[in-house]
């Protein structure tokens, strides 16, 4: 048997490419699996202090334009939800832009100003979303979601 060369090997798929190609063929069943389990362990403390109530009944949209990603949040309860539903307002940009926004690595209103996160629709309810996000200390990056932030941001390092 011939040695098989690395050269010849191919390339696995960059991160963001993987998740464009994937992401609209996951069900929504799933997605809601993932995300809402994620999101409710992450802001579960909070949820349970009211911190969100403002957005309870209301659609947010999440757009991470490079990786194809679109994700509407609702507040039910003290539970976010992901929902087919249009949302009222809606936060675009791309991965990098919501990874800063997440783990506080640059200062979300500079984000915004600069235009490399927009929102779009109902704007006052982009803000509340955007300054209920700022007021988190931590930032995202933390417990489970800070580890797969991480990682992700490693991968996407490699693919650059």
């Amino acid at each position: 048997m011939l040695p098989l060369s690395l050269s010849r090997l191919p390339r696995p798929p960059a991160p963001t490419r993987l998740i464009r190609a994937l992401d609209p063929r996951v069900p929504l069943v799933l997605k809601r699996q993932l995300v809402e389990r994620l999101l409710n362990r992450t802001f579960a403390e909070p949820l349970a202090e009211g911190d969100f109530d403002a957005l309870a009944g209301r659609r947010v949209c999440l757009h991470v334009e490079d990786l194809g990603v679109v994700l509407t949040l609702t507040l039910e309860g003290e539970q976010f939800l992901l929902t087919r539903d249009q949302g009222e307002a809606t936060i675009r940009g791309g991965w990098r832009e919501f990874l800063c926004l997440a783990t506080r690595r640059e200062d979300p209103d500079a984000l915004f100003f600069q235009r490399r996160l927009v929102i779009e629709g109902d704007t006052e309810l982009g803000l509340t979303v955007k300054n209920l996000l700022d007021s988190r200390e931590e930032g995202l990056a933390q417990g489970r979601l800070g580890e797969w932030l991480a990682r992700f941001e490693r991968m996407a390092r490699q693919e650059d």
